[in-house]
């Protein structure tokens, strides 16, 4: 008995001797911290006093300021920023859902600022706004020179305020002046709900908001309704948003009490654990699919990375983003006027996987690199899943490349322009798949355009020719071989139209049936032949490829003789 007195005695001096020194060597790093940072700041603030007042020109002592602070951070990852009161209002819409405004989706179609469409049950809606239009002025001032961002907050104000917009119309003459009175707008973050077939149900989610849980939960429900038995769900393009939003969602798709994030820091309050507490709504019958892709980032790569970690449901797509960083933001001024957003914690899927890809920050600038972690990880069923950074798929379908004229008409509102002109002959958008002089009326208008596809080899041809001719510049033969190749590839440019003409109705029509009936049928038309989606059906109707993706890698035993 004396003996196991002793004995806890001595361990208990070891214990708190090491705690002892533990406490004081924190307060020694944290003491050094200060010291240093006090050491820092006092250089700043001499290099930035002097040059206020002694610099040979006077300067803008506010604009310099955001200046400075902006190089600041320059060397940090491209999300720790410095925002002012009007720099917050992306933030604001996700944090409440919606936005002071008149319910219109902007677009520059021509180096014009146009109406891509109107939101249903909007002041614009119900105004009589349409697709098409071009806004010419908002309350007098001219858009000519604005940019989306600056019209965006002309025409955003407080609900109950007036805007007052001047457009051109197709076919109209006069500047039509619509009077719009604000009100709050609310974004839809699922942007479509459907049933894929008689058993798979589709869910388009494009954002993570405050309305985001609320509405995938009544878009679970409808699809409920509707007996869907395998549900896809669409995160391609998804920038990601507010992580209690993933949080809410994958609650609705995985087993109460799985692990399905963590962040990490190095402040305590960075340091969290996320677990499942709700009965999902979706029961481990349902299957599940998610679609990713490069612009699948954040908040996407949170439920994505989650479901793949849990085998709770088959990834399909190509890689993610790879954006693993958390942000807080601080106010600097006590006003809410100016804030700085800061990176403090990284976000870390059940597996162990860090979502962040390498790269994001100038690494002579940290002390330690912690991110030298594995690459190789396992699931909950003891599946490898590689880490580093973003997510890869299950499933990986390779998209097709763009064709030159469809990219090109693409990329100058060639297919919005004809149909928002189109539109008018039309009572319906039946009486435009019936019309049989769409086609060549388009022709005719992409033979008026100014239209300069590149096909593959003509950039290189130029290069060559620049250099050669450079050396060379009297040499007939050359000149004349340089044109007989660029004759061949303008030749096989006159032959684009015919080659493409499938991928140009396609495209043409998607146009026109957003213009003519909204975003929701445009994007139910859209899926019908998405090479994303056809897989997806493919696997979830495949009891046996849904299933076996989900069986660990066997190893592989090699014995020598």
């Amino acid at each position: 008995m004396k003996h196991n007195r002793k004995l806890y005695i001595r361990y208990s001096a070891i214990f708190f001797s090491l705690l002892l020194v533990s406490i004081l060597s924190f307060a020694f790093t944290k003491s050094d911290v200060y010291r240093e940072l006090a050491r820092s700041q006092r250089l700043i603030n001499e290099v930035y006093k002097s040059i206020i007042t002694r610099y040979a020109d006077r300067l803008d002592t506010e604009k310099f300021t955001k200046i400075v602070i902006n190089n600041i951070l320059d060397d940090l990852d491209p999300y720790t920023v410095y925002m002012e009161e009007d720099e917050k209002e992306g933030l604001d819409l996700l944090t409440k859902g919606k936005y002071g405004g008149v319910g219109i989706n902007l677009g520059v179609r021509e180096k014009k600022l146009t109406v891509i469409s109107p939101m249903d049950n909007s002041p614009a809606k119900r105004k009589g706004v349409i697709a098409g239009d071009i806004i010419v002025k908002i309350d007098e001032l001219l858009t000519i020179e604005m940019s989306l961002d600056d019209a965006a907050k002309h025409i955003r104000g407080p609900k109950g305020t007036d805007v007052t917009l001047s457009i051109k119309r197709f076919g109209d003459d006069k500047l039509i002046d619509f009077t719009l009175t604000r009100d709050d707008i609310t974004v839809k973050d699922v942007t479509y709900t459907g049933m894929l077939d008689d058993e798979i149900g589709y869910i388009r989610l494009t954002r993570f908001s405050k309305n985001s849980g609320p509405e995938m939960r009544s878009a679970i429900k409808n699809l409920q309704t509707e007996s869907a038995s395998r549900i896809v769900i669409d995160l391609r393009d998804n920038p990601g948003g507010l992580l209690q939003s993933a949080i809410e969602i994958l609650d609705m798709m995985t087993p109460k009490g799985s692990t399905l994030l963590s962040t990490k820091g190095r402040l305590p309050e960075s340091n969290k654990h996320y677990i499942s507490r709700k009965d999902p709504m979706l029961v481990e019958d349902i299957k599940i699919a998610i679609l990713i892709n490069e612009g699948s980032a954040s908040a996407s790569e949170i439920i994505a990375g989650a479901v793949q970690d849990l085998d709770r449901g088959v990834i399909i797509g190509t890689r993610s983003f790879g954006k693993g960083l958390v942000q807080s933001v601080y106010g600097l001024d006590g006003s809410g006027k100016r804030n700085l957003k800061v990176t403090t914690a990284k976000y870390y899927i059940p597996s162990g996987r860090l979502i962040q890809k390498p790269g994001y920050i100038d690494e002579e600038v940290i002390i330690i690199n912690e991110d030298l972690e594995d690459s190789l990880f396992y699931t909950i069923g003891g599946r490898k899943v590689k880490g580093g950074g973003g997510i890869a798929p299950d499933y990986e379908v390779e998209m097709p490349k763009a064709t030159p004229l469809v990219l090109e008409c693409w990329r100058k509102g060639l297919f919005f322009n004809f149909a928002q002109e189109r539109q008018h002959r039309y009572d319906t958008y039946e009486d435009a798949l019936t019309d049989v002089t769409i086609l060549d009326d388009f022709r005719s208008y992409l033979d008026s355009q100014d239209i300069d596809v590149n096909t593959a080899g003509e950039k290189d041809l130029e290069k060559a020719r620049e250099k050669i001719l450079s050396l060379d510049s009297t040499n007939m033969d050359l000149t004349h071989a340089f044109d007989f190749v660029e004759t061949f590839i303008i030749d096989r440019e006159a032959i684009l139209y015919d080659q493409e003409v499938d991928l140009l109705k396609r495209r043409l029509y998607l146009e026109l049936v957003g213009i003519m009936k909204g975003s929701e049928y445009r994007i139910k038309e859209s899926i019908k032949d998405d090479l994303v989606v056809l897989k997806a059906k493919e696997i979830l109707q495949d009891p046996i490829a849904y299933t076996s993706s989900f069986i660990p890698d066997q190893e592989t035993e090699t014995i020598s003789n």
